[in-house]
């Protein structure tokens, strides 16, 4: 027995320490008033086919499926279109809209590090703002996150309309452009050679592959200095990248952003800003999040191409997060307190742990029976502070016995002040 390759099971350490990098991201999330969401796994095929909903690569990795009705079905591979679905399904939703979601997304694609076939992606997105605003603030976002996780990273990012206009300015064919992004966004991986063989593969001619290769040997690559020798000044690419630019330097941004003109992300949905998000080290290379403006598809999916529904998402890979913190020790959530009953006292047992933990004091209930020295080592070595012990004379006049092991003191009190004096040791009350 084993599981499907690209699937993993998470529990003790690992699922610990899982759980404190979501609650960090969930924590940031709803400071920055994001909206949790909870969106469909199964979506009809067609949804998920949709030529703005990932293009051909990702479809191919998509997993499909059909019902006991012989509906085409498939499962999500991202966050980002069943959130563009629920918004175009509820049209009565209130703009500018902010919301975040944690969840598990599915691609039948290749198994290595960092990259699953069932992983969790956490995802914000903003609707309802046009301005360059909403990316800045979905990357200081990304900065204070990675931060908070003790990650240092750069964010490269880039303007996919601005790239089309540098590409066309060299005489890239209009139908040529996407194909030309995504090679030029392999520079990373395949080298400025390896971009070479892809593009004169294209059938591009020569002197447009030439004046590709020219743009990407440029020393300066400023938006100015693009803008300036491509003929671009006044160009409606160059004019967005120049105010989220100004919007990185006024805030503090520019330390951890970077403007790459050739990266354009695989999805082709993306309209303007894209962004992805690179551990500053170097000690891992996959991205370890992403994002960008993708104004056209909820618009889309309402049948209404002119329909206002400017949008811009951010997503943390999880899996490739994991990845770089694997190596720390996770502080795994243990107990304040335990309660032992010691003789025929569980009922009592069982209403003081409900008690203590009604006041939000993490409680443990040691039913084991084992002789009360190896439960006392037990909750030393757990490094649990309180030790509640209920014996037949303590539950007779409805006490406890109460043992600091920290201060190594104990009192024979009633439960109300057992609760009080923890709340006040832990710093609760």
């Amino acid at each position: 027995m084993q599981n499907v390759k690209g699937t993993y099971d998470f529990f003790g350490p690992e699922q610990a320490a899982r759980q404190q990098v979501q609650d960090v991201l969930r924590n940031l999330f709803e400071l920055y008033r994001f909206e949790a969401m909870e969106s469909t796994i199964l979506h009809e095929l067609d949804v998920l086919t949709s030529k703005y909903a990932g293009g051909e690569e990702i479809v191919k990795e998509m997993y499909q499926l059909s019902d006991q009705g012989q509906r085409q079905l498939g499962l999500r591979y991202d966050l980002t279109i069943p959130f563009a679905k629920v918004v175009a399904m509820n049209p009565g939703l209130q703009l500018p809209y902010k919301r975040y979601e944690i969840g598990k997304v599915f691609r039948d694609g290749p198994v290595k590090r960092g990259r699953l076939r069932e992983f969790l992606q956490c995802d914000a997105d903003i609707v309802g703002i046009a301005g360059p605003e909403a990316e800045a603030e979905l990357m200081q976002l990304a900065v204070e996150a990675f931060r908070r996780l003790d990650i240092p990273v750069t964010i490269r990012w880039n303007n996919r309309r601005f790239l089309g206009e540098l590409l066309e300015s060299v005489g890239v064919p209009a139908g040529e452009a996407l194909s030309v992004m995504l090679t030029l966004d392999k520079i990373a991986k395949i080298g400025k050679e390896g971009v070479k063989d892809e593009l004169l593969g294209k059938g591009l001619g020569p002197s447009v592959t030439e004046a590709i290769l020219a743009l990407m040997e440029r020393e300066e690559i400023s938006v100015d200095s693009l803008a300036g020798a491509y003929g671009l000044q006044s160009s409606e690419g160059a004019s967005e990248v120049r105010a989220l630019q100004l919007l990185i330097d006024e805030t503090g941004l520019a330390a951890s952003c970077a403007f790459d003109p050739f990266l354009s992300r695989g999805l082709s949905f993306y309209t303007g800003t894209v962004y992805e998000i690179f551990d500053a080290s170097g000690s891992f290379v996959s991205s370890l999040g992403g994002g960008g403006r993708y104004d056209a598809i909820i618009g889309q999916f309402t049948g209404r191409q002119d329909a206002a529904y400017p949008t811009v998402g951010l997503s943390f890979g999880m899996e490739s997060i994991m990845a770089l913190v694997a190596r720390r020790p996770a502080e795994r959530t243990r107990a304040s307190a335990v309660v032992i009953p010691i003789g025929d006292t569980l009922a009592q047992a069982l209403r003081t742990a409900a008690a203590l933990r009604a006041n939000g004091i993490r409680t443990s209930l040691d039913t084991s029976g084992r002789k009360l020295r190896k439960s006392l080592a037990s909750a030393a070595s757990q490094r649990i502070r309180f030790v509640l012990l209920i014996g037949e004379s303590e539950a007779a006049i409805g006490a406890i016995r109460l043992k600091d092991m920290a201060e190594q003191t104990e009192a024979v009190i009633t439960v109300e002040e057992a609760i009080w004096q923890i709340e006040r040791k832990l710093g609760l009350a």
